[in-house]
């Protein structure tokens, strides 16, 4: 069995919606005078994370999501401690499309974004932490920012400044000349789709409808159900494609031919394939295709006008750069009180790190000489995606027993 880390870092959720959420109105506002404001983020392992200030208590740190309908707590024990009333029972559908899951309805929340405001706010409160997703992603995150914050908004992603800008629609003028360009879009319940023609093979091209998804780490993931022209290539890897609410999504990953946006091609892209079961009801998916996410968003310069249904896409730094996949076949996740103890989850089969007599459950002490307690995850998941032919020396614990183990770098996929 074997898990693809690019996905396994993202959060795919399906909610079953209530009036109570989907009717509210009281989005972020704008300090007085003010028609635009600036929001910092840190761009880590593939996530936009944003910190806000909660019940003007507790600062915390959620994952902005234009893929997520509504805002989301994932640790219950905050609002446990401010003594929130709970007004309703919800039902979430897990990432697999099959789980159901639990949450609550906690109202009367106040959030503070840099300057801006959102009070008497309903959000989602998860039953129990059903990500662990400080495990998998090595970040520290309490929730995510779902689009009933900002949907009223125009909303612009610079990944390369790290910052979000939310603008009055009003004021709002769309870009001329320059670099940017019109995409067509269309929102449907606060999330943005796009239509993309993807050329899966030499002679197979299937016009996608795409979820523009911030709450995904991957570049793509394509349903193949959806479509009887959406099959995986010849060569893809069985694997464990994700991990969202309620566990692991199954799926296989593999490269399409080319994904197209406008005069923007991109070649041999790093794809995920999952194949929804038959007894599932999709009706829910709106019709898409797949989701798009950081992997390949991070190539622009993004401006999403909610209102209008209106996307423009600037090419930014390093948009011609290739998809780099894991070239060590080691999947880690992360613990302690730092996150930077780091134990073998899985591994890709007969990849490089398993055929050098890694296992499941190793503790990694060393990585090329260094104290593994001096990384972070992500810096631990880029040094496995440097170049081919790369010596990496690990030292490992198993059962308390100290090993040494080696491999080179490879291509994976």
């Amino acid at each position: 069995m074997k898990l693809h880390r690019q996905l396994f870092l993202s959060l795919l959720l399906f909610i079953v919606l209530s009036p109570y959420l989907s009717a509210q109105r009281n989005d972020l506002l704008f300090p007085p005078g003010q028609q635009k404001v600036e929001i910092p983020f840190d761009y880590q392992n593939n996530f936009i994370i944003v910190s806000l200030v909660f019940n003007e208590i507790f600062p915390l740190r959620f994952i902005f999501d234009t893929g997520a309908e509504n805002t989301i707590l994932i640790q219950r024990e905050i609002t446990d401690l401010l003594q929130v009333d709970y007004q309703k029972r919800f039902t979430i559908q897990g990432a697999d499309l099959g789980t159901p899951l639990f949450a609550y309805l906690a109202r009367g929340i106040h959030l503070r974004i840099g300057e801006m405001h959102a009070y008497d706010r309903s959000i989602l409160v998860l039953e129990e932490d059903y990500f662990h997703f400080d495990q998998f992603s090595g970040i520290d995150v309490h929730g995510i920012l779902g689009a009933d914050f900002f949907r009223r908004f125009v909303v612009k992603i610079n990944y390369q400044k790290q910052v979000i800008t939310l603008q009055d629609p009003v004021s709002f003028k769309p870009p001329k000349g320059g670099r940017f360009f019109e995409y067509p879009m269309e929102v449907h319940r606060n999330k943005p789709y796009i239509h993309v023609e993807t050329l899966l093979t030499n002679d197979t091209t299937v016009n996608t409808k795409l979820l523009m998804d911030t709450g995904a780490s991957i570049p793509l993931l394509l349903y193949t159900a959806t479509n009887p022209l959406l099959r995986m290539p010849a060569k893809v890897i069985e694997s464990n494609i994700g991990i969202g609410l309620g566990g692991i999504i199954y799926g296989y990953l593999g490269r399409i031919k080319q994904l197209k946006l406008q005069k923007h091609p991109y070649e041999e892209i790093l794809t995920n394939f999952q194949e929804l079961p038959p007894v599932i009801d999709t009706s829910f998916l709106h019709g898409r295709n797949g989701i798009i996410g950081n992997q390949l968003l991070e190539r622009f310069v993004i401006l999403i006008d909610y209102i209008h249904e209106k996307l423009y896409l600037q090419p930014d730094v390093g948009y011609k750069n290739d998809f780099i996949f894991d070239r060590s076949g080691l999947i880690l996740a992360a613990s302690g009180d730092n996150l930077n103890k780091f134990t073998v989850f899985d591994l890709v089969r007969n990849g490089p790190a398993e055929r050098a007599g890694i296992m499941r459950g190793d503790e990694i002490r060393t990585v090329n000489g260094l104290p593994s307690r001096f990384f972070k995850l992500e810096d631990l998941n880029q040094k496995f995606r440097q170049k081919l032919g790369k010596k990496i020396k690990l030292v490992i614990y198993r059962n308390d027993v100290r090993m040494e183990k080696e491999f080179v770098l490879e291509l994976i996929i």
